[in-house]
């Protein structure tokens, strides 16, 4: 019973890891940072000074 509990909770977590993980990455790309930065999401604290700096900074992808 427990593995299944395990088997179950594992499978959650990696849907929506996945569910998240690739509509950020897209967002950032489009934005025209690295995508890989859409991770830093995931750490609790950074997550919101990432949040802050792509909403207020100027976005590569709009610099002429």
């Amino acid at each position: 019973m427990g593995s299944f509990v395990l088997i179950r909770w594992l499978t959650l977590v990696f849907l929506l890891g996945a569910a998240t993980i690739v509509p950020l990455w897209k967002i950032v790309s489009k934005a025209g940072y690295p995508g890989a930065l859409c991770l830093l999401l995931f750490i609790p604290g950074v997550n919101w000074a990432a949040l802050w700096i792509f909403a207020f900074s100027r976005w590569p992808s709009s610099r002429n």
